[in-house]
């Protein structure tokens, strides 16, 4: 489903007493993630974590290497190909990135919009992703109205509306508490046992050792570990 193949990733860090510097965020990975796989990608800030998932859904390039997603390099894509990249993809932030003056409704509808599809699919489409996500008794609600935990709900409820085969989180529990983060955590296990591929970055090292599944871990943008069982095994 996803391959890395000896991809680095290199950024201009701008000239420092007259020499020019770079900063080399991955170095030489090597990655496979196959189709229906939940995955967690650890490591501190500065790992090369977002960068990584980034390089996935093409908003980075990288330096050298190549990066396969469903059996295609991406690394070539043109850039009118993208968006149908991105259709394959749902994916869920930090910070949520709800749109403020819309209700959450049509902030999950809002994705199906994009792709142009009718009305009548979105209208039988979003109150069962709503309810799918637990959160359809807050449909009519706008994001201000919302805890974080029901923020999360909502955007993961966007993220997943067009059935995309891979789902991305970076950090989904990062401004949540432990007992709403478990909920978020179970929430995404139940969409990834329907057959999703996930790729989820996060810190929260209790969730990870919970869920027992495949830990990846980066330090200085090599990954130093990929085992099953816990973000503690390492």
């Amino acid at each position: 489903m996803i391959q890395f193949c000896n991809v680095s990733k290199v950024y201009d860090g701008g000239t420092q007493n007259g020499n020019k510097s770079f900063v080399k965020a991955l170095d030489g990975i090597n990655l496979k993630i196959e189709k229906g796989e939940m995955v967690f990608l650890v490591g501190a800030s500065g790992a090369g974590k977002s960068t990584l998932q980034k390089l996935l859904f093409k908003e980075e390039s990288p330096t050298t290497g190549q990066i396969l997603v469903g059996g295609r390099n991406i690394v070539r894509l043109k850039k009118r190909e993208i968006p149908v990249l991105r259709r394959r993809m749902g994916i869920v932030f930090q910070d949520f990135k709800l749109l403020e003056d819309m209700t959450v409704a049509e902030n999950v509808a809002f994705a199906m919009e994009v792709l142009k599809f009718s009305r009548k699919e979105i209208k039988n489409t979003v109150p069962k992703v709503l309810e799918q996500v637990g959160i359809a008794y807050r449909a009519n609600h706008f994001p201000r109205q919302l805890s974080g935990g029901e923020k999360q709900r909502a955007a993961i409820g966007r993220a997943i509306i067009n059935n995309p085969p891979i789902l991305l989180a970076d950090e989904p529990t990062g401004n949540l508490d432990p007992d709403t983060s478990w909920e978020i955590m179970k929430l995404l296990e139940e969409i990834n046992l329907r057959g999703t591929t996930m790729l989820i970055a996060t810190h929260d090292r209790d969730i990870v050792d919970s869920m027992h599944k495949r830990v990846v871990t980066l330090s200085r943008g090599k990954i130093v570990s990929d085992r099953r069982g816990g973000y503690s095994r390492v």
